[in-house]
């Protein structure tokens, strides 16, 4: 928040979800992003609510209030509040906009009456949500530039017995073949690493960034938690995708083209610009080569 990201959109760089309305020469359009943000949490449905079986055995005690930190759109927080049904969800972001939408998401699934939205920037301005049983926090801490300072505020959160779930690491998420019959092949390889050298500038830019190990079992016991488990989950969605997951791996590519199109080389380009176009038979919302595979890694810990 602040300068920290909502869950989905903070990946954009393919280390997850810069700000979020691209890089490079694409500067995406506010209803661009949005759509970006709410077909990342769409397509890792999945692992939310594998995450969310696994919590409710971590917890001490019953879920009464469940946090999540970086909620942007509201797509976890919804689902959060689906896999806890007796509990108030509060969404926390630094984007007056996204919360509107999270609450109307809410709305239209109808947790509304259990869903609440308010402002907030980390790792100073959080204000009061209320102790939490559960704060989750998905690919959002590494966007504050001290990662202790963000997982201490939000252990901050925390009732006595209360969970903090950090999704941070993993593997970057696949869709391709290695070879696709057009470009060179290992086009996703070369993307991925565009965008980690991205990833580290952003890192270097925010304000008082600080490298440090990123050991975050060793920084949820810095915070004052016990760890209680680090586990790794799978989203494996196959070919043939349905209609809707293609497009939601087309607003995932448009993003990623938009934030390393001026370091991709020409060959890349022609093969991008065809991926991308949704009347091409090579293109991502034809090809029956299409997948979405991904590992999230969850770092959890009990105060």
């Amino acid at each position: 928040m602040g300068h920290q990201q909502s869950q989905e959109h903070q990946h954009g760089h393919q280390h997850g979800h810069g700000h979020g309305h691209g890089h490079g020469h694409m500067d995406f359009a506010a209803e661009e992003m949005v759509e970006v943000l709410i077909a990342e949490g769409e397509l890792h449905e999945g692992h939310t609510r594998q995450t969310a079986a696994w919590l409710r055995e971590l917890v001490d005690g019953p879920v009464a209030r469940v946090v999540d930190v970086g909620s942007g759109p509201g797509v976890a927080a919804c689902l959060l509040a689906e896999e806890f049904p007796a509990a108030e969800v509060v969404a926390l972001d630094p984007e007056e906009s996204l919360l509107a939408l999270a609450a109307e998401r809410a709305a239209g699934l109808g947790v509304g009456d259990r869903f609440r939205t308010q402002r907030a920037v980390l790792p100073d301005e959080l204000g009061d949500p209320g102790r939490a049983d559960l704060v989750w926090a998905s690919r959002s801490l590494h966007h504050v530039g001290d990662q202790q300072a963000a997982v201490t505020a939000v252990a901050g959160l925390l009732r006595p017995g209360g969970v903090l779930a950090v999704v941070e690491g993993g593997l970057s998420a696949r869709h391709l073949p290695r070879d696709i019959g057009i470009g060179a092949p290992d086009l996703e390889t070369r993307l991925e690493a565009l965008g980690s050298a991205a990833y580290g500038s952003m890192r270097a830019e925010l304000p008082g960034a600080a490298r440090a190990v990123e050991d975050w079992p060793g920084m949820l016991a810095e915070a004052g938690l016990t760890h209680t488990g680090t586990r790794t989950f799978l989203v494996d969605l196959p070919p043939p995708l349905a209609a809707e997951d293609r497009r939601r791996v087309l607003a995932r590519w448009r993003l990623r083209y938009g934030q390393t199109a001026d370091a991709v080389g020409a060959e890349d380009r022609a093969t991008l610009d065809v991926l991308l176009d949704p009347d091409s038979p090579e293109g991502i919302l034809r090809r029956p080569d299409v997948f979405f595979l991904h590992a999230l890694t969850v770092h959890t810990g009990r105060l």
